[in-house]
């Protein structure tokens, strides 16, 4: 079996960001790993109620987008555009999950939080993912049993 920290590969179709937290979460409730066509699907239904929930939470996160706001959330809505901060911790919200996001340190290879998002939901067992730093992220598979990695 895989080590806990080890990348399972998330496709580069412009929803990997949504593929990676969809993947951590049927992980996280301890469902088995979705086919690549139901990653795609649920991707798509994340997508939808990220865009959604940008609407909802409207007040609280107008400022922090660099576009105008309905701009931004017509082109979110699209399937091969890129997610970044804002539809990860929007994501959080609307699995009520905590996220965590890791990097690989490039002198050790060891990997490092980078930011957390969700943590109103708990802090133990996050939805985890590996950002590349060049707009790619993959899934990691979490650690057994819900304990806290020590990474």
């Amino acid at each position: 079996m895989p080590k806990p920290e080890t990348p399972l590969g998330i496709p580069g179709d412009g929803r990997c960001l949504f593929r990676s937290v969809v993947h951590g979460a049927c992980l996280r409730t301890g469902k088995p790993s979705p086919s690549e066509s139901l990653q795609r699907e649920l991707a798509d239904e994340l997508r939808a109620k990220v865009a959604d929930e940008f609407i909802k939470r409207r007040a609280d996160t107008e400022w922090f987008l660099e576009d105008d706001f309905e701009t931004y959330v017509v082109h979110m809505r699209q399937p091969h555009s890129w997610g970044g901060e804002p539809e990860l911790l929007m994501s959080s919200h609307v699995l009520q999950m905590p996220i965590t996001v890791y990097m690989r340190d490039n002198n050790s290879g060891d990997l490092k939080i980078i930011a957390e998002y969700g943590q109103e939901y708990g802090k133990d067992n996050p939805i985890r993912v590996l950002y590349n730093g060049y707009g790619h992220y993959d899934a990691l598979r979490s650690p057994t049993g819900g304990a806290k990695s020590k990474l």
